[in-house]
């Protein structure tokens, strides 16, 4: 059963359609990367998913719930997170704090109740680091952090909030080869761990084909092919649309 569908979605800014009838789902366990070059509507999409953009038409569930025209903190409550292309807003304070923050936001309520807020917070907070392989850094400084390891501290916030489906926005970049593909194998890795369907765009081919367990690839706003990675790397219009052969 799929956790998050979105169905028709539609999008338009005065006479430029960003968005034109995209629907997709991603399941449990799953992690499906959403392609195209510049300009095709990724971020659009990802931002009506997200709740910081309205669609003009279509709908998104979450758990079969509706929640198109929610805000995005409402639905981030409801189990959806994410991460974004530029990433360090706790850069002062260490990746434990952090974390500890995101988790104190999440479960005000539960770390109240039984006082001892910041032991509980702080073990709960160590867990998650040591799952995006992180634990050693807990008490640096995060804005002192290579790039890589940053990335992973706003993983580790995103998974404070316990989510169900995760939305990663070009979650490698910025990042080394070899730091891109070591971030989506952790992250295809926790997907299968926790149960959790992850949706990303990425313009490293590599990862996506390495990584994603689908792909949906976009243009113009429109899907113009989707399947499983190998299917659409042999696919003649994708590989004409990355290869500049196909104006899209």
């Amino acid at each position: 059963m799929s956790l998050l569908v979105a169905r028709n979605l539609a999008k338009a800014y005065g006479g430029v359609k960003a968005v034109k009838d995209v629907s997709l789902s991603v399941a449990a366990g799953e992690v499906l990367a959403v392609i195209g070059p510049n300009g095709a509507g990724k971020s659009t999409l990802f931002g009506m998913i997200g709740g910081q953009i309205r669609p003009d038409a279509g709908e998104v569930t979450l758990e079969g719930r509706t929640i198109s025209g929610l805000p995005p903190s409402r639905i981030a409550r409801l189990g959806l997170g994410r991460t974004f292309q530029i990433t360090g807003r706790y850069a002062s304070l260490s990746p434990r704090e952090a974390v500890q923050t995101a988790l104190h936001a999440r479960h005000s309520g539960f770390f109240n109740l039984w006082g001892k807020a910041e032991v509980l917070a702080r073990e709960a907070a160590d867990a998650i680091l040591a799952e995006v392989g992180i634990a050693h850094l807990a008490d640096r400084t995060a804005g002192d952090l290579p790039y890589g390891d940053l990335k992973r501290v706003e993983l580790a916030i995103a998974l404070a909030g316990d989510p169900q489906v995760l939305l990663m926005d070009e979650p490698t970049a910025g990042m080394a080869a070899g730091e891109r593909m070591a971030l989506m194998a952790e992250v295809a890795a926790l997907a299968s761990a926790r149960g959790l369907a992850v949706l990303f765009t990425e313009h490293d081919m590599d990862v996506v084909f390495g990584h994603a367990s689908r792909v949906q690839v976009v243009a113009r706003g429109a899907t113009i092919a989707e399947g499983r990675p190998e299917l659409i790397r042999a696919n003649p219009l994708v590989r004409s649309l990355y290869l500049g052969d196909v104006d899209a």
